[in-house]
């Protein structure tokens, strides 16, 4: 069975979502009654809610939101990694009221379509040291020229358990493995980062990719991270751009077909429930 640690539900009728203008496909409710009757196909028992970067004044509105659907019955909810900025003097207010709420199992600040310099602030920094001894997560979405970055943030808060977003965020399109390739050993170097494989699929050209295209960006990060520090998420309903859920699970399956059962299931669940406690 799966756990999804990367599922994203879009509901306009209740939230903000400034970016979604930008993405005609994507700009329509996504909610989890549809996500629920494919992942349940697909062999996806249980999954983690991810920020979908809302309007900064609905942050705290969304996890709500996500809570109060994780209790209705039959929902596959069993936590949220929740919006949060670190760039900013309310953080630890923000922290320390988050953890109160068990529900909230990580955090994520969207970095990757934001300037370089905005986690190499000072403030962003110690409130990141914040999340040591919490069990709280942060992950990472970063894209491969600033991988360093994220590296930087690592090393800065060796205490704290980060979770590398999409493989890196690889132009799997134009076939670039450099410097991803050699970032993402670096990266992986760090014990406090874990790899995730997910996104890719949207990274690929949607109408000619297949398995093998994806298979050097996939192996490479398990091979850098190992089969103990990597995790598996869907990224629905942004897999949709590359082919949808069901073809993104049978793609993993694939890609994974040689290895050991030992290793599958701890890819496909057994890290993300030693990870966030579920």
């Amino acid at each position: 069975m799966i756990i999804d640690t990367h599922l994203h539900l879009i509901d306009l009728s209740a939230l903000r979502y400034p970016w979604l203008s930008r993405e005609p496909a994507l700009n329509r409710d996504f909610p989890h009654a549809e996500y629920a009757i494919q992942a349940r196909r697909a062999g996806i028992e249980a999954a983690l809610h991810m920020e979908v970067d809302v309007d900064e004044a609905d942050i705290q509105a969304e996890t709500s939101h996500v809570k109060a659907q994780s209790l209705e019955k039959g929902s596959l909810l069993r936590g949220a990694i929740a919006s949060c900025r670190p760039e900013e003097a309310g953080f630890a207010v923000y922290l320390e009221r988050q953890q109160a709420a068990p529900f909230v199992k990580g955090f994520r600040r969207v970095l990757h379509v934001m300037p370089d310099e905005l986690s190499d602030s000072a403030l962003f920094r110690e409130n990141i040291k914040r999340l040591a001894g919490t069990g709280l997560t942060f992950d990472l979405v970063v894209l491969p020229h600033q991988i360093p970055r994220a590296v930087a943030l690592a090393d800065l808060a060796p205490d704290v358990q980060f979770v590398l977003d999409h493989c890196g965020v690889p132009d799997i399109k134009a076939s670039a493995e450099h410097p991803w390739r050699e970032h993402m050993s670096e990266i992986a170097r760090r014990p406090n980062v874990i790899g995730k494989i997910s996104g890719v699929v949207a990274y690929a050209d949607a109408g000619s990719w297949t398995v093998e295209t994806l298979r050097p960006y996939v192996e490479h990060t398990i091979g850098c991270f190992g089969w103990d520090r990597v995790v598996w998420g869907s990224d629905w309903p942004v897999c949709t751009l590359g082919g949808g859920l069901a073809t993104w699970v049978a793609a993993t399956h694939a890609l994974i077909a040689g290895a050991s059962p030992d290793e599958r299931a701890k890819l496909l669940s057994g890290n993300a429930r030693r990870t966030w406690k579920l």
